[in-house]
């Protein structure tokens, strides 16, 4: 019989056993998978004010599709129907920011005196020296006269900030108008790009991925509105002054979960308290507690749940995550491309997983 050669029992005898093997490839995928979304995150930064005008035109467009859809169904062409759509949420976010803003200036005042009232009462309450409101006033004096120089360059940066943001707001309308315009063209120019014969997965792989930014926007904006009225019904009742304009920023601040929901309960609270009253403001955070168990326990479970499965830790986790790379913006695009990424990864492993026998 013929002998083995060196090379053949190379060949036939693993050097490794196979759990390493499969550790070594997984940690190599591992490795590469997070070399390219760091270059991703840094381009992205880099290019920032034309990454974030795209997100959030992708958003705007998976929310006002349905709107779009019907008025092209009545018979509005499609040009008319999505600029009819844009001049639509103009009005609506701009008369939104307009009562919130009204809203806040108007009880300013009030929060700022009501928290000087509390700031005496605990000073006379504990006696403790060097804690008067003198001190504390004569204290930020010297600061502001320290600061002074530093305190205007900041003053120049945030209007250029506010400049920026107003330009990529209007980018990102004009990208809201144009996607909804030619929405019906992408999954032919998406099979055009596709490499070989990978049209069909790649636009269910597109399909799902908006679907889910589509079904989260959807349901986050149900659940906004509840949460709105209830609060601003309940802030009614207690007579809260600017209960409309509370719960118009409780509208707004609902598309970042669970920091939203605690920075609009906590202005509502200060300003049932600068107007009201202890009792009064113990009243309003009863009311914005129930309405926070509400959503937590009804409204995430029946609404969110039939369109994006995602566990509260992995939300948590990507607000984290976006707040760290983008602030206040990262935080807002953090949850619906999480869900993309969970749809991709979800009709990837349903295309491509080995069935089983």
């Amino acid at each position: 019989m013929p002998q083995a050669t060196p090379r053949g029992r190379l060949d036939h005898v693993s050097l490794l056993p196979e759990p390493v093997r499969r550790l070594a490839a997984w940690c190599a995928v591992l490795l590469l998978v997070i070399g390219v979304g760091w270059v991703g995150i840094r381009l992205c930064g880099e290019l920032r004010t034309a990454v974030v005008p795209v997100l959030l035109a992708l958003l705007g467009t998976a929310l006002l599709g349905p709107f779009h859809r019907r008025l092209v169904r009545a018979g509005v062409q499609r040009s008319l129907a999505a600029g009819l759509t844009c001049v639509a949420v103009v009005g609506v976010v701009g008369g939104a920011v307009y009562i919130v803003v009204a809203a806040l200036i108007d009880t300013g005042a009030q929060i700022t005196a009501s928290l000087k009232q509390a700031a005496q009462a605990v000073a006379r309450h504990f006696g403790a020296a060097g804690t008067s409101l003198d001190d504390l006033a004569s204290h930020a004096r010297e600061l502001l006269a320290k600061f002074g120089g530093t305190a205007a360059s900041n003053v120049i940066s945030g209007v250029s900030v506010v400049a920026e943001g107003i330009a990529m707001a209007v980018l990102a309308l004009l990208l809201v108008f144009f996607f909804l315009r030619d929405s019906h063209r992408v999954a032919g120019l998406l099979r055009s790009l596709a490499p070989g014969g990978n049209g069909d997965a790649v636009e269910a792989t597109a399909r799902r991925a908006y679907e889910a930014v589509e079904g989260f926007m959807r349901g986050t904006t149900l659940i906004a509105l509840i949460d709105a009225v209830c609060i601003g019904v309940g802030l009614l009742v207690l007579r809260v002054p600017g209960a409309v304009g509370l719960a118009a920023l409780v509208f707004v601040t609902a598309y970042i979960p669970y920091l939203g929901a605690f920075l609009s309960g906590t202005i509502a609270v200060l300003v049932a308290l600068a107007d009201r009253g202890f009792v009064i403001a113990l009243w309003a955070l009863g009311v914005v507690l129930a309405v926070q168990v509400l959503e937590g326990h009804v409204l995430q479970p029946v609404i969110q749940s039939r369109t994006v499965q995602m566990h509260p830790a992995v939300v948590m986790l990507a607000i984290t995550a976006g707040a760290s790379v983008a602030g206040i913006l990262g935080m807002l695009l953090s949850v619906p491309l999480t869900a993309a990424a969970f749809a991709v990864a979800h009709e990837l492993r349903a295309r491509y997983a080995p069935s089983e026998t």
